[in-house]
């Protein structure tokens, strides 16, 4: 049986900020050595070139380091995903999740949270898009799984993922060794890998078929319901935390899940929040959350058709602003005025992650006596 899990959410307050992770340790409530994952946004571009994202891996990993006894390369093996890009209102943050004894928990038999992680094997260039990728990727899914007390897809409620995209020097790589890539455009590249590794995803909880390379990016109609997928330049394996919820773990948090069926369905966020077990009124408002959410994962992505509801809009169009920082600064916004909090988890790119236009949402809620989630000062 997995260990219960205690999950946080901190502030960053500057760009290479990990005071957060480092004041939940000193304080007690978390032991560094048992710090397992961290998910969080950081202020970047959100592109190849989003270097923000190994600044703030570099700030957390030093503390799990300085106030820990792991060794670095014992905590180099601790899955950090970055997304980068905080546009509009979204504000910069870490979800932290470490394991705790169970005689420090509430035991019950309900379904409590759970987490796996896991690694898989290194990632080629000329894999990434392709089958090779989705087979590593379906592989490392289940081996978290396992690790998670997981043994049904269903209680699997969120995928996060942080895979490799293809860079000049990788393409180069592959090109030497007699091998082809997918595309050679590298920002493109993002929501290739993004895509190919939901598709994993997919395979591996029995939603959709084994695929051919050729539905990769272009049959939007595979995809995976709980994905949450990101990619950039920091690593060469793909980095997979499986989430959910099993009988008998203990503790005080559970996740649930719902889509969002296009850019501007709140009531999706609503009902992955009521999924997680928070009863809600017919028609909430923030103020119902009560300080039980902690945090919710979104992913979005702007509608092949360029459309919204029958309405046009110029994303896709758009020279000047890429549509990638305008769907999230957009999406961001619906999902701060359900939660009441900007802190939220927003990452764009959601190819194979959930329907076109739309995309997956996860929500954790605290279910504990003194819930420990945001509240407006």
């Amino acid at each position: 049986m997995p260990e219960p899990i205690e999950v946080r959410k901190v502030a960053i307050k500057h760009v290479s900020d990990a005071s957060g992770l480092a004041e939940l340790i000193d304080s007690g409530l978390i032991e560094a050595d048992r710090v397992i994952a961290v998910i969080g946004k950081t202020e970047g571009n959100g592109g190849v070139n989003d270097y923000t994202r190994i600044i703030a891996d570099r700030a957390f990993r030093e503390v799990l380091v300085g106030k820990g006894t792991r060794t670095a390369d014992e905590v180099k093996e601790v899955p950090i995903v970055w997304s980068g890009g905080t546009d509009g209102v979204i504000s910069p943050h870490a979800t932290i999740f470490a394991t705790v004894p169970a005689d420090r928990v509430e035991p019950t038999d309900e379904p409590r949270l759970t987490v796996g992680f896991a690694m898989s094997d290194v990632l080629l260039p000329e894999e990434i898009g392709r089958r090779g990728m989705i087979e590593k990727v379906a592989a490392a899914v289940r081996l978290a799984m396992e690790r998670a007390g997981i043994s049904d897809p269903a209680d699997v409620h969120y995928v996060q993922t942080k895979t490799p995209l293809l860079t000049i020097h990788t393409i180069r790589d592959a090109k030497a060794r007699g091998q082809t890539v997918w595309t050679e455009h590298t920002h493109e590249s993002m929501d290739l890998s993004n895509g190919c590794t939901a598709l994993g995803i997919a395979v591996a909880l029995g939603e959709i078929d084994m695929p051919g390379d050729d539905a990769v990016m272009h049959d939007r109609d595979l995809y995976s319901a709980v994905a949450s997928c990101s990619s950039g330049v920091e690593l060469d394996q793909a980095q997979v935390v499986v989430v959910g919820n099993a009988r008998g773990v203990g503790g005080r948090y559970r996740i649930g899940h719902a889509v969002m069926r296009d850019a501007l369905d709140a009531d999706g966020i609503w009902a992955a929040i009521r999924d997680a077990g928070l009863k809600l009124p017919e028609r909430p408002h923030p103020s119902d959350l009560d300080g039980r959410l902690v945090n919710v994962f979104l992913k979005c992505e702007t509608s092949q058709d360029g459309t919204v509801r029958g309405r046009r809009n110029a994303m896709l169009d758009d020279s000047d602003v890429h549509w990638h920082r305008q769907i999230k600064a957009a999406v961001g916004g619906v999902a701060a005025s359900v939660t009441g909090d900007p802190a939220v988890y927003v990452s764009v790119s959601a190819a194979h992650q959930g329907p076109d236009g739309g995309g997956p949402v996860a929500a954790i809620v605290d279910l504990g006596d003194e819930p420990s989630g945001y509240r407006y000062p």
